[in-house]
């Protein structure tokens, strides 16, 4: 029997998975995101512009039964570490912040994207008046996490709106950054709690922007050697031979390794997904930064082991690689945000970068339809849906993510610079 090459192609292209959706027009879809996004980012500034507040999430509860079966381990070994359900009265309204949560930089941040991309001087006056919120920012000292805080807020700030107090604060911010660093180590302190001697978390590569852009600014080599011996001692320590990264590497006072395991993933030998994401988004910086090919290489392997790993039909992971998947497993449409904007920047610097730009364009366009992309008024003012914050603690389970939201747009603004 004679069979049909077209059909057998068809067949096979079917059991591939991370397919696109739909087969959008791309300057509507990419109009479509926009007006939703800032529509939604307007509607949330006007609402918070007496607060002094920032939005983080939405309040959610969750089920004991559901967390032990996704972590797979008896209740009592977590139950205590679980934060308590949030009240039958808050659930499901907005998760408010102050300026010093590790999340405040990430709103102004969307509004700096969202003006960028639609020119809305709306837009620009709510950036500037979030941004200016964080000010204070600038003396605090007790986080690893200024680059999220400042970077994305003030930093976007100063390419868009410059004006003579940014740098300064900018620079400020990234001396006490430094602060934290232990030469002996080789790494920026992460978290001043918990059981470890000296934390590391994978996390901390997303803040080494902020000490390349200082180095930018002032001429001065000390942070640029800073972010790179971070980012040197992370690979050495963090990774797997297969690319999957750790959560959290304790280090003892001189340099050996004292732990190796996880805060938010499922287990300490699982790979986290949005830990997977920061990785290869922080290598690919550093390369763009370096112009160093071991972090190239990095980033490059990082990716393909994403690619391989990520078994879901469209592209957004599971909140752990290693979770046990069914129609309940939580997405993280964080991880898939911030993945997208990595490779796509991976993509102007990698030999097969097509592959890596298909990949995230992938991702845009179903982060973009109706099963993440909120309707106007919808998801207490948030653009996207069905992100994990922490599904150990109890936290932020399937829920938006000022984070997610913030991803998405740099990733959206990235692909836009890329196809124009």
């Amino acid at each position: 029997m004679k069979i049909n090459r077209s059909i057998i192609a068809a067949l096979l292209l079917g059991l591939v998975s991370c397919q696109k959706k739909t087969d959008m027009n791309q300057e509507s879809w990419v109009k479509e995101t926009l007006d939703v996004a800032s529509y939604q980012l307007e509607l949330t500034a006007n609402e918070l512009a007496d607060s002094a507040k920032l939005p983080r999430s939405v309040w959610a509860g969750y089920d004991i039964d559901f967390l032990t079966s996704q972590l797979e381990r008896s209740p009592d070994s977590f139950q205590k570490a679980l934060l308590p359900n949030p009240s039958v009265e808050i659930t499901g309204k907005r998760h408010l912040t102050d300026i010093y949560d590790w999340t405040s930089g990430f709103f102004p941040g969307s509004l700096w994207y969202a003006y960028e991309m639609t020119k809305n001087e709306k837009l620009k006056e709510q950036a500037i008046q979030y941004t200016n919120l964080l000010n204070p920012i600038r003396s605090f000292k007790d986080t690893h996490d200024l680059g999220f805080m400042i970077n994305c807020s003030f930093g976007n700030a100063l390419r868009l709106a410059p004006n003579d107090s940014i740098k300064s604060i900018i620079v400020e911010t990234a001396d006490n950054l430094c602060a934290r660093f232990n030469p002996e180590i080789g790494c920026i302190r992460s978290w001043d709690f918990g059981h470890w001697n000296f934390p590391v978390i994978i996390d901390n590569m997303m803040n080494l922007d902020l000490l390349f852009n200082v180095t930018r600014l002032t001429g001065d080599s000390t942070y640029y050697r800073v972010a790179v011996k971070h980012a040197q001692t992370t690979m050495k320590h963090h990774f797997r031979p297969d690319y999957t990264s750790y959560h959290v590497i304790s280090y003892n006072n001189d340099g050996t390794v004292e732990s190796k395991g996880t805060y938010q993933g499922k287990n300490d030998g699982s790979a986290w997904s949005r830990g997977q994401a920061w990785g290869v988004y922080g290598y690919t910086s550093c390369y763009r930064e370096t112009e160093d090919t071991t972090f190239l290489r990095e980033a490059i392997n990082i990716a393909d082991m994403i690619m391989k790993r990520v078994t879901t039909d469209d592209c957004i992971p599971y909140w752990d690689y290693d979770a046990p998947t069914g129609e309940t497993t939580p997405r993280d449409a964080s991880a898939a945000a911030i993945t997208a904007s990595a490779l796509l920047e991976l993509s102007t610097f990698a030999p097969e970068g097509k592959k890596y730009f298909d990949y995230a364009e992938t991702i845009l366009k179903n982060l973009s339809s109706d099963k993440y992309l909120a309707a106007k008024g919808t998801n207490q003012g948030f653009v996207l849906m069905h992100s994990t914050g922490s599904l150990p603690h109890g936290s932020e389970i399937d829920v938006p993510l000022n984070y997610a939201d913030y991803y998405y747009l740099e990733a959206l603004q990235r692909y836009r610079n890329l196809t124009k």
